[in-house]
């Protein structure tokens, strides 16, 4: 039976994909940005799952300015828990399990190994600490949740490291980039195919279903200066860059920002595959495949 899935945050980087991924595998995908939806208002969540009766929510919305939020405090915590909290009010209310997109940034980074489920979160800004809050809240609200943790998220849509690399590129021949940052990006469509793929599993909606905290990995691990050569190679061999572009590899005291990011960032994905079968991403693979479709 075809599946009405009800998609927050469907113009971000994350949520494009999904109402794509959604209609090429033959769901009733709805989707809503902020302007259609706004999940700070209680009443217009409950609203919309009452009219709609998805049989699933896939909440793609988040307020992402890691360093804007340090100054709007208020509507990260408001968007990234508030509004995790009346998704979950309202998924509980009409027994609709919610799949939840988490992030990396809700550790302090230093850790030396790669962060498991079971690592206790100490976020060291305003950004992780709003998105753990919506974890929490959605652990302790309702039981059919999937929170999936994802990291450096790029994608054909909306803005991200990749995309301001190649816009660098068009006026500049040499840039510095911080190598003292370790982690893994991950495609905004892959993460979209593992979110569906969860809901394609076998025993999907059901109370003994293996719900709960999820690390989505993606692999090699790099660094974010290993990232941008990565950018530049593949880019100059598709015929996207016309140039050789000169990267040095800086540390983060170079290139200070208002909040520290975490020093390792890199998640464990071996839960996943174990309890679902769902293999770690391959971004290399999908970087290319992105620089082709742009």
């Amino acid at each position: 039976m075809m599946k009405k899935v009800l998609i927050t945050g469907a113009k971000g980087q994350v949520g494009v994909e999904l109402m794509l991924e959604a209609a090429a595998r033959g769901y009733d995908a709805v989707g809503y940005d902020s302007s259609d939806l706004d999940i700070t208002d209680a009443k217009q969540v409950f609203k919309a799952l009452e009219t709609l009766q998805p049989q699933v929510v896939i909440n793609a919305a988040a307020y992402t300015a890691v360093d804007k939020a340090e100054q709007e405090r208020d509507i990260a915590f408001a968007v990234n828990a508030d509004g995790v909290s009346y998704l979950a009010d309202a998924c509980k209310r009409f027994d609709v399990p919610l799949l939840h997109i988490s992030t990396d940034y809700v550790f302090d980074g230093k850790k030396s190994t790669p962060y498991l489920e079971s690592d206790e979160p100490n976020a060291i800004g305003v950004y992780g600490a709003s998105k753990l809050a919506g974890e929490q809240v959605l652990k302790n609200k309702w039981h059919k949740h999937i929170i999936l943790r994802v990291s450096w998220v790029f994608g054909a849509h909306g803005h991200n490291f990749v995309k301001t690399m190649l816009r660098l590129a068009e006026s500049r021949d040499a840039l510095s980039v911080v190598n003292d940052q370790y982690g893994a990006p991950t495609a905004a469509k892959s993460i979209a195919s593992c979110l569906l793929s969860l809901v394609e599993c076998e025993g999907f909606g059901e109370a003994d279903y293996p719900w709960g905290l999820y690390h989505y990995q993606s692999e090699p691990g790099v660094t974010w200066y290993d990232f941008a050569n990565e950018i530049f190679l593949q880019a100059n061999a598709l015929g996207k860059l016309s140039k050789q572009m000169s990267v040095a590899p800086i540390t983060s005291e170079q290139f200070p920002t208002p909040v520290a990011r975490p020093e390792n960032s890199k998640l464990d994905g071996e839960q996943l595959k174990q309890v679902f079968g769902i293999q770690a991403g391959d971004w290399k693979r999908q970087l290319s495949e992105m620089l082709k479709a742009i």
